[in-house]
C-alpha cells in the first residue's frame, strides 16, 4: 500500500499553488472544476520524489474560523538534512511565512514550521 495523495483545503487556490511551487519546487496542474459539486476547484501539486498534494477550495471554506479545529493539523515533509531545513527556514523568515524556526524537538526531530498564505502549517524536517 502507498499513499496516493494528501488533500488540503485553502481559501486562495492560486496563492497555495504559488507557495508549493516557490518553496518546494512543485509542478502544479491546471484547475479542476467539479460539475457535481458547484464551486469546488482543485489543483494537484506534484512534489519532487512523487508526493502529491491536492489543493482544494470552495465558497464554503470561508465559513471555517481561523482557529485550530479537529482534523489534520499539519503536513510534515522531510528535506533530508538539517542544512536544507535551515536554508528553507531562512528563506521563509525573509518572506514572512516562518512560524517557528529550526529546533530539535523533545522527540528528536530537527524541524521548522512554515505557513501557507492561508495559515495552513507545513512542518519541514531533516
Amino acid at each position: 500500500m502507498k499513499l496516493a495523495h494528501i488533500a488540503l483545503w485553502t481559501r486562495d487556490l492560486d496563492a497555495a499553488a504559488t507557495f508549493w511551487q516557490t518553496y518546494f519546487g512543485a509542478n502544479v496542474g491546471e484547475p479542476y472544476r467539479s460539475q457535481r459539486r458547484p464551486g469546488f476547484v482543485s489543483r494537484f501539486a506534484a512534489l519532487p520524489g512523487g508526493v502529491q498534494i491536492e489543493l482544494m477550495t470552495g465558497p464554503w471554506i470561508e465559513a471555517f474560523p481561523d482557529a485550530e479545529r479537529p482534523g489534520w493539523d499539519h503536513v510534515a515533509l522531510s528535506l533530508g538534512s538539517a542544512e536544507a531545513v535551515d536554508a528553507l527556514a531562512a528563506r521563509c523568515r525573509q518572506d514572512g511565512c516562518l512560524v517557528s524556526g529550526p529546533r530539535t524537538t523533545g522527540d528528536g526531530f530537527y524541524e521548522a514550521v512554515l505557513a501557507m498564505p492561508d495559515g495552513t502549517r507545513i512542518e519541514v524536517t531533516a
